[in-house]
């Protein structure tokens, strides 16, 4: 079988990005009238959403995952990796330096949510601001001062639940790079918040590059977020993204 390789909070915290992997594969395969459970061509690994590289087994296949900047390159054990597509350029530049061939194929899977999903998430803009933070934020007790009216999201709660939550949102304020993501994929304006160091920038300055955007400008507080309004809007190429996707693995 193909083994899907996420990551699990040590702490035994649940993130609800860390499910999208499954959501965003599983739908995948569900086009083809597959599912993850399929019997495959041979035992192997894929790797897709989040920065997860650092886990790869030898032999990984890598569909939309990146490098972690906060972990140490001797914690990288794999020699060869099978790779289809990349987060952003800065993974994929990572990992030439390694020898391993990654074509110029860019973009997180989750960013195929509303199309793979039909219509299930509707945008309405009803909610205003919210803000969704790191789940390290969390529990890290990271201080942060939310504006009247500006509820918290937690990343805690089920995938589907934070999804709801952003698309009824006007305006999406996060330190949760998956927070930004799916916003930006239902076309919600977004801003990162950085309130704190615990996340490299590296995956943030990856995902923004490898969606057209070379430079960003992140918040030091919400307020601030507030007043600079969303980014750029991504542009990507999502039609690449899902012809890279590897069901041969299943065939």
């Amino acid at each position: 079988m193909v083994s899907l390789v996420a990551w699990k909070s040590p702490r035994n915290v649940h993130n609800f990005c860390d499910d999208l992997s499954q959501v965003i594969v599983s739908l995948m395969l569900a086009r083809q009238d597959r599912t993850l459970e399929d019997e495959a061509v041979r035992a192997t690994s894929l790797l897709a959403i989040g920065s997860i590289i650092h886990f790869a087994p030898e032999g990984a296949t890598l569909w939309g995952s990146g490098v972690n900047g906060k972990i140490p390159e001797h914690f990288h054990h794999y020699r060869g990796l099978d790779g289809r597509a990349v987060r952003g350029p800065r993974t994929r530049e990572w990992l030439m330096r390694r020898k391993i061939a990654v074509p110029e194929i860019y973009g997180d899977p989750a960013l195929l949510l509303p199309e793979l999903c039909q219509g299930r998430f509707q945008p309405t803009g009803a909610g205003g601001t919210i803000f969704v933070p790191n789940l390290n934020d969390i529990l890290a007790g990271t201080a942060v001062s939310l504006p009247a009216g500006v509820p918290l999201v937690s990343p805690m709660r089920s995938w589907h639940r934070v999804v709801a939550d952003i698309v009824a949102a006007r305006f999406v304020v996060a330190s949760s790079l998956h927070g930004v993501v799916i916003a930006e994929a239902f076309g919600i304006p977004a801003r990162y918040v950085r309130l704190s160091e615990h996340e490299n920038l590296f995956k943030f300055q990856d995902y923004y590059a490898g969606t057209g955007r070379g430079s960003f400008a992140y918040a030091r507080s919400i307020e601030e977020a507030l007043e600079m309004g969303g980014e750029a809007a991504p542009v990507f190429d999502s039609a690449a993204l899902k012809r890279a996707f590897p069901l041969d693995l299943w065939r």
